[in-house]
């Protein structure tokens, strides 16, 4: 088994994810990249071997729960661990305006939180076990500012009118989560944090969007390498604590 630390990042093989491989890898971190397309994915991971990056690929789809035993399955039987599990996947089916949530189709509800909570949490509770067995375990979930309650409702925050119902309740639910496992963990070596990556030029975030993709991996990186001393059950953006 590696002593270097392991890293699994769901979504990994494109935008933030992908970026957040690169750091950790450069970082000689073993970065494991999960993608729906395993032939994307192992694409990915080809362009950071070719980088000096240990990378790897695995065919991984957050809304399959077969997957989460089978990721599970490699990572114990390579590993024997996991250092960090960085939750990266996350979808968005609305844009990002002045949306009206009472119009806001129940079924787009449904599928943004499978993916961006349930498939989450269902995954870290599946490989929690692994993750237990690091000497300094650290597990970072990908949020947003639009998760904040406290900004969406203060008519002065840079955010009030960026309303986009499904998704915005999904990253509140997922720092819900966030703090309630730091909670439980709080007397381990284990460190859980939310991340806000910032509105970064990716698919989701479109061109439009200020900051560049090696910036917004800094959170998740940051977060994935804290030192004993660093905080857990917190809100961050780089070294910036956001409001819940």
């Amino acid at each position: 088994m590696a002593a270097e630390k392991v890293a699994f990042i769901t979504g990994g093989n494109k935008g933030i994810g992908l970026e957040t491989a690169r750091q950790l890898g450069k970082l000689g971190i073993i970065v494991v990249i999960g993608s729906r397309d395993l032939e994307k994915g192992t694409a990915a991971a080809q362009k950071l071997k070719a980088e000096g990056v240990q990378a790897q690929a695995l065919r991984f789809d957050i809304t399959k729960p077969t997957d989460y035993r089978a990721a599970y399955d490699y990572f114990d039987k390579h590993y024997g661990r996991i250092d960090i599990l960085i939750n990266n996947a996350g979808v968005s089916k609305e844009s990002f305006g002045p949306n009206k949530t009472s119009a806001t189709p129940v079924d787009v509800v449904r599928e943004t939180f499978e993916t961006n909570f349930f498939g989450t949490v269902a995954l870290t509770q599946t490989l929690l076990p692994l993750i237990r067995k690091s000497p300094a375990g650290r597990i970072v979930n990908l949020s947003s500012i639009l998760g904040s309650l406290t900004l969406h409702a203060d008519p002065k925050s840079p955010i009030y009118s960026a309303k986009a119902f499904a998704y915005d309740a999904s990253k509140t639910a997922l720092n819900a989560f966030t703090i309630h496992l730091a909670h439980e963990l709080a007397n381990t070596k284990i460190k859980v944090n939310s991340a806000h990556p910032g509105w970064v030029k990716t698919d989701m975030g479109t061109d439009a969007a200020p900051m560049e993709i090696p910036d917004g991996a800094k959170t998740s990186v940051r977060l994935a390498t804290l030192g004993d001393d660093g905080p857990t059950g917190g809100y961050f953006h780089i070294d910036q604590t956001l409001p819940w």
